[in-house]
């Protein structure tokens, strides 16, 4: 566990509790978004009880989150007087069923997990008919399959049976806080029976219900971002050293969080999320898909939307590549007592724009429609020029084409314009990656005041929910700021332009018939 502070002796400070895939960390803002304490432990004690598999123990989750609030005090016991409230964000589609006394009846299935149910669940045969006539019947049975819930059903009938709620991790933070079983309308992302149009349950007539192995009661009560969910317990207030009745305000997942800690929160600002899952999202007052019946997602502003395209296993490939590649980095890292990044950030620049040659796409782990469930990733161009060097860029490039492809699908379906970036995520304190990234999509591109965009946006939820700014906008014009901006440079851009245009967009649909043979004789069905 590592505690960071900053001297500050203010009046009113939200307290945001974000647990996100790699840690749980509590941090202090201001009214003006300084980040003026933070506490942050890492999460290693995953358990993989078979290939694909990721599952995390609840009791532990909280454990770790009770801990780091603590830590703020062990560093500035004097701020903790003027924390007006508490704010959860989490790491989104991570799951778990409690019993009705609130005890966790397995360990959390993690968004990462690759698990499946057989075969999809019997549904009324107009549904059936209706989804074949739009062509999406297969997005039906993949979302049926994947669904943990679905999987609880099949393979731990008991823990199905005992089920008294179906928690996401928002959820259970929400529970062991205040007591109740209650979530925030913008927490709701998942393999779940929600309406992202109405941002509300399914209702009773809706195919959801027929598609998931749960009912309308194992549903946690729904509430708006910056409802009062509750107070502190007593035995929360003594978990996480804070005054019992704490009010506990409703926030958002954290990629929410994050694009409106990055102040994107107009429809021409593209939010790009350079975390495990690489993202890029808009907000805005329309429901717009950015694929059919891939819906948007709540977004922290009440009634909005984050229209989103994402990449599994996103800046995961950056850390693939440090464990597999880049030990000679960290162990001079070490040795020059410089934080290993500012080494791969060498690496980068020593290759010039476009990797010579060198092509990724970065599809390590399959999507829904597009990419689809057999794909994969794929690099072309090698030659006897390639190294190391090359390849680390022509992951990131990779990521950025990607997004790019994505942003311009959301821009079609949208009818917008994106004018200019945001970035946030461990992989924008790369400036390597930010040039890039502004080269890729000729765009201004921006890093937000603070790496801690997450938490930052759920403080914004918790000033305006508490009264203490006027409305999302104001708070949003007062806490947030732009850091530094990458302007593209026109060089890279057109040399980016072209092999995104005539290499990267005709890779995938050439290769896709080869990634359906190799799933079938890898996993025969």
């Amino acid at each position: 566990m590592t505690a960071e502070t900053t001297p500050a002796h203010p009046d009113e400070l939200i307290l945001s509790l974000d647990c996100g895939t790699q840690s749980v960390r509590a941090l202090l803002f201001d009214l003006q978004g300084r980040l003026l304490a933070k506490c942050q432990q890492s999460l290693d004690d995953y358990v993989s009880l078979q290939e694909g598999w990721l599952e995390h123990d609840a009791e532990a989750f909280w454990q770790a989150a009770s801990g780091v609030c603590r830590g703020l005090w062990q560093t500035h016991p004097q701020l903790k007087a003027a924390v007006k409230g508490l704010v959860v964000t989490t790491q989104r589609g991570s799951l778990v069923p409690v019993d009705a006394g609130g005890q966790a009846l397995r360990p959390f299935i993690i968004w990462l997990d690759q698990r499946r149910a057989s075969r999809a669940r019997p549904m009324a045969p107009w549904w059936r008919l209706a989804f074949k006539a739009a062509r999406v019947d297969g997005t039906i049975d993949y979302f049926s399959r994947e669904a943990e819930i679905n999987w609880i059903a099949e393979h731990e009938p008991e823990v199905a049976r005992r089920t008294h709620k179906l928690l996401l991790l928002s959820g259970w933070f929400h529970y062991k806080l205040t007591g109740r079983f209650a979530d925030s309308v913008a927490c709701q992302v998942g393999y779940l029976p929600f309406d992202f149009k109405r941002q509300d349950w399914a209702a009773s007539w809706d195919w959801k219900w027929q598609a998931l192995a749960t009912t309308p009661e194992q549903m946690p009560e729904l509430l708006p971002v910056g409802s009062t969910i509750g107070g502190l317990t007593r035995e929360a207030a003594a978990a996480c050293g804070l005054p019992e009745g704490l009010p506990v305000i409703a926030g958002a997942a954290d990629k929410a969080c994050e694009i409106v800690g990055a102040g994107a929160i107009t429809p021409d600002i593209g939010a790009l999320s350079y975390g495990t899952t690489a993202t890029i999202d808009i907000t805005t007052p329309r429901y717009v898909e950015a694929l059919p019946f891939i819906p948007p997602y709540p977004a922290l502003l009440p009634g909005q939307y984050n229209t989103e395209v994402q990449i599994f296993r996103g800046y995961w490939m950056v850390s693939w590549f440090k464990e597999q590649f880049g030990h000679p980095e960290c162990v001079a890292a070490g040795e020059q007592g410089v934080m290993p990044e500012v080494l791969f950030d060498q690496l980068v620049r020593a290759v010039p724009p476009g990797s010579e040659g060198l092509m990724l796409q970065p599809y390590w782990t399959p999507g829904i429609r597009h990419p689809g469930p057999d794909a994969r990733g794929a690099v072309i161009g090698f030659s006897d020029v390639h190294t190391r060097a090359h390849l680390y860029r022509a992951i990131l490039e990779g990521l950025a084409y990607a997004l790019r492809e994505g942003a311009e699908r959301i821009q079609r379906r949208g009818k917008t314009a994106i004018t200019s970036l945001r970035v946030s995520g461990g992989g924008s304190q790369s400036d390597a990656a930010l040039q890039l990234t502004a080269d890729i999509f000729n765009l201004p591109t921006s890093r937000p005041h603070t790496y801690e965009t997450s938490g930052l946006g759920a403080a914004i939820a918790g000033a305006v929910g508490l009264g203490l700014h006027r409305d999302h906008a104001s708070a949003v014009a007062a806490m947030t700021r732009l850091g530094q901006t990458f302007e593209p440079v026109p060089a890279h851009a057109e040399r980016y332009e072209a092999l995104y245009q005539r290499v990267y967009k005709r890779m995938y649909e050439p290769l896709r018939p080869l990634y359906a043979e190799l799933q079938d004789i890898l996993h025969p069905r």
